[in-house]
């Protein structure tokens, strides 16, 4: 009864989130992005499979994922000898990311690098850094030291990399961190944060999903310099069409083998990694143990129906209003539109709703889910807006990387710590499958139209979309920092007032000439 209750809330909650997108696909489609009635048919059916998928993968992920990810954790942070930790990590970082099933759709776009040698390198650079996170929880070392180092890093080997090949590596570090890897690798950092009680702890949870982000890029530039990729070319999936609902039903069916065997690939090293933990440590009872496993089932049910929807029912929508949009006499609206489905586009990626639920728990309702949730909002409606305007102008995708990176860095030293881990966190977070799905397919539909290079004008929307959650969510820090000062210069103002009329009266009575004074 509990979970048919939990299904239902959380089912609400996914179609709440969707419903803009509905909406204003709706009012596209009968304006300015005439949609087909076959196009619009699968736009409908992917978005209520999303809705299903989604309420379904965060159940299972609170039975599952969560608890599994918190238990090893906690278990690492007890364990007395210090390399065995550090190879623990970088074994279920290299795995967890190898299973991202967006990591094999990125491989396959690059053919002049192999598709395991990519897959692996990675799966490398994220087990890397995942090393590199636990030694700074350890050590208790300043996230924003970390970042302005390997970020600085970055941006010197953006300049020595083929510009065919920048997109690729920005883009790999927000696909590496999909639906799978974010809330397991958030659950391990609460478990081995949690184990210390210092102030600190709860912060420091933050920042390993950020710094796993680096890794792919770092990793894939290397790769980039190494094979000098000049002629990479993307080779873009097959878009499946329907004019009917059964052409729709078999389009949708014919899809679902595919992904399962993507979500089973997926969900397998993490289940082995359970059961060998659990052999080990007997960490978890019988109850607990069945109840991650019925976990288990319900992340890749949902998984499996929010890949198909996701997948076929969005991207012909998206790529095809992008055309539309750009075409013409409407190009001019290319921007403001982009800039309106990137606000309510993002609050449909499963692991946004997981992030806002942990950072609303751990701060312990300070930082509510709808403050991170309105910031997130408004970063990917920027980042839209300056990937609309590259396709519009044809300018370098550096020319706001640099500089969006460079204020990211540099707004570390003045906002707490807690959101410099929460913002690096949800950059990585933000650019997910939706992102993939349907603003990809909408700035490639949109960079066709206007006869731009869709190598080097239309890829790096997953880049900027995880570019600006870390100044919008620094900046919501810097705004909660003066509230609190000033509150508290205020409350300071009104208690030296206070002293001043306690001490008023608490003078002893003069008098001159008879007079009180």
């Amino acid at each position: 009864m509990r979970i048919k209750s939990q299904l239902y809330e959380k089912c609400m909650e996914s179609l709440g989130s969707i419903l803009p997108i509905l909406v204003i696909v709706l009012l596209l489609s009968i304006t300015i992005a005439p949609l087909s009635s076959g196009v619009f048919l699968m736009f409908f059916l992917g978005a209520l499979l999303i809705a299903l998928g989604m309420a379904l993968f965060e159940i299972g992920v609170d039975l599952s994922l969560i608890p599994m990810g918190e238990g090893i954790g906690i278990t690492l942070s007890k364990t007395r000898r210090k390399i065995i930790p550090l190879i623990v990590c970088f074994v279920l970082g290299a795995l967890v990311t190898a299973a991202e099933p967006d990591l094999s759709v990125l491989a396959s776009q690059v053919p002049s690098v192999p598709d395991m040698t990519l897959i692996l390198a990675v799966s490398a650079g994220v087990g890397i850094f995942l090393v590199i996170a636990r030694l700074r929880i350890l050590f208790r070392i300043p996230l924003s030291r970390l970042l302005m180092f390997f970020y600085t890093l970055v941006l010197i080997l953006a300049f020595c990399v083929p510009e065919s090949f920048i997109a690729v590596s920005f883009d790999s570090g927000g696909v590496t961190t999909g639906p799978m890897t974010v809330p397991f690798i958030l659950a391990l950092g609460i478990g081995m944060a949690s184990m210390r009680s210092d102030k600190d702890s709860g912060k420091d949870s933050f920042g390993l999903v950020s710094l796993c982000s680096i890794g792919p890029i770092l990793s894939v530039m290397i790769l980039g310099i190494c094979y000098q990729p000049d002629g990479t070319v993307y080779s873009s999936a097959e878009i499946l069409y329907a004019e009917t609902t059964k052409e729709a039903a078999a389009a949708f069916g014919s899809q679902f083998a595919a992904y399962g065997r993507e979500v089973c690939i997926s969900l397998l090293p993490l289940l082995g990694v359970l059961l060998l933990y659990q052999v080990i440590f007997r960490r978890f009872s019988k109850y607990q143990l069945l109840q991650i496993l019925i976990g288990f089932m319900y992340t890749s049910a949902g998984l499996l129906l929010f890949l198909t929807g996701a997948n076929v029912g969005f991207v012909p929508a998206g790529q095809v209003i992008g055309s539309m949009v750009a075409d013409g006499n409407t190009r001019n609206l290319l921007i403001p539109v982009g800039m309106v489905i990137g606000y309510f586009i993002v609050r449909a990626e499963p692991a946004v709703q997981v992030l806002t639920r942990q950072v609303e728990e751990i701060s312990n309702g300070s930082i509510s889910r709808g403050m991170i949730g309105q910031a997130l909002s408004i970063g990917v409606a920027i980042s839209v807006a300056l990937s609309m305007l590259r396709i519009l102008t044809g300018i370098s995708v550096l020319w706001f990387l640099v500089p969006g990176y460079a204020a990211a860095l540099i707004l570390t030293f003045f906002v707490p710590p807690i959101y410099t881990g929460i913002a690096f966190d949800s950059g990585g977070v933000a650019s997910g499958t939706m992102t993939a799905t349907f603003l990809l397919p909408f700035a490639m539909g949109a960079c066709e139209s206007v006869g731009g290079n869709i190598l080097t004008d239309a890829f790096g929307c997953v880049a900027y979309v995880a570019m600006t959650p870390l100044i919008t969510i620094q900046c919501l820090g810097l705004y909660e920092k003066w509230k609190r000062q000033s509150k508290r210069r205020r409350f300071q103002t009104q208690l030296e007032s206070c002293e001043d009329i306690i001490l008023y009266y608490d003078e002893p009575d003069t008098f001159e000439g008879g007079i009180k004074v």
